[in-house]
């Protein structure tokens, strides 16, 4: 497995990424989506997504799938996701802010 690392995203990155944090679910109109992990070291990230030029990488679950296996995610946080459950570590990064 890749690294995951537990430093605090820049703060654009964090825009990116938006609310997707691990525990956290989301929905869009790709399905629904459990948060498993969240990759910050761009190298993992690169390797996670098959690009170059990742930053950051979401690992989620499809739960709308009963055979829905975890797979890396790269895209940006947008007005078109709905968060249904916030992350239960939220407060954990406010209070590292």
């Amino acid at each position: 497995m890749h690294s995951i690392t537990s430093r605090q995203a820049r703060p654009d990155v964090q825009d990116e990424i938006g609310p997707r944090l691990p525990g956290a679910i989301y929905s869009n109109s790709d399905g629904r989506f459990e948060v498993l992990a969240l990759v910050t070291t761009p190298a993992d990230a690169a390797l996670l997504l098959r690009r170059t030029a990742a930053r950051w990488a979401v690992i989620v679950r499809d739960t709308l799938r009963p055979d829905g296996q975890p797979f890396a995610v790269g895209s940006v946080w947008t007005t078109s996701d709905y968060l249904i459950r916030p992350a239960k570590t939220a407060s954990a990064y406010a209070a590292a802010a």
